[in-house]
């Protein structure tokens, strides 16, 4: 029932993905905030569907931690699903995603994804990449964007751990500007590279702002792994029925 439901979502994505890409790629005249804002109607719309489709619901605890200044933050999240790239957009200010450049190749998705303001990296120019980063950063707090970087560099399994890059750590020292950690256990509803989504509640937790002041690199870094594996290891599998949602 999982698969069909699945099957289901993916053939909603199939449909509705280039018809609201074109309605995208038709805005590319708005300012960044007000582009950004309309694409992102679409993820909300990917996370209903998901909810109806597949029971797919999510609750967030740590929301007060959020800062409420204007000042601009980097968000760093554990990365195991798909579900975090869309729900991330509603908890936080407008926000530019750090990605692979390859991804602005993909039909539809990618060049909608080219107007969203994402802060985009060629893997291929080594320590280049990182000169880039922070150039493209500037301009995004410039426009009233955050930064959100995915610390892992890629999906992890979820219940799994790999080991997190200092280049969101290198970044925030660059700029002087915190951090927020995210944990969450999307991975076990919605699992990286399968059409097996499950229906059951994510839990997503938002830890409190980490400065930047008093910490290197290594340590900054190693701080904001560990507050989120840990929380990750406490909100546990949601399809443990031995698991409760916890606040």
């Amino acid at each position: 029932m999982s698969e069909f439901r699945s099957l289901l979502f993916a053939l909603f994505q199939l449909v509705f993905t280039p018809v609201y890409a074109v309605l995208v790629l038709l805005m590319f005249w708005l300012p960044p905030i007000a582009r950004f804002k309309f694409i992102i109607v679409w993820c909300g719309t990917n996370l209903l569907a998901a909810r109806w489709i597949c029971g797919i619901r999510h609750r967030v605890i740590g929301a007060e931690n959020i800062p409420r200044s204007s000042d601009p933050h980097i968000v760093m999240s554990k990365h195991s699903s798909t579900w975090e790239t869309l729900a991330l957009n509603f908890l936080f200010p407008p926000l530019a995603f750090v990605a692979k450049k390859e991804l602005l190749s993909i039909p539809f998705f990618g060049w909608a994804f080219a107007l969203a303001s994402p802060i985009t990296i060629d893997r291929k120019s080594g320590l280049d990449a990182m000169t880039q980063i922070i150039t493209q950063s500037r301009e995004r707090f410039a426009q009233g964007f955050w930064i959100v970087i995915y610390p892992e560099g890629t999906r992890i399994k979820a219940g799994t751990r790999a080991h997190y890059k200092t280049g969101g750590a290198r970044l925030a020292v660059a700029l002087g500007v915190p951090i927020v950690p995210v944990a969450h256990n999307a991975g076990y509803l919605w699992p990286k590279g399968r059409l097996g989504k499950r229906p059951g509640t994510i839990t997503v937790s938002i830890g409190p702002p980490i400065s930047v002041e008093g910490h290197d690199m290594q340590r900054l870094i190693n701080e904001v792994e560990a507050w989120i594996e840990d929380e990750v290891a406490r909100l546990g599998n949601p399809l443990d029925p031995r698991v409760t949602p916890r606040a």
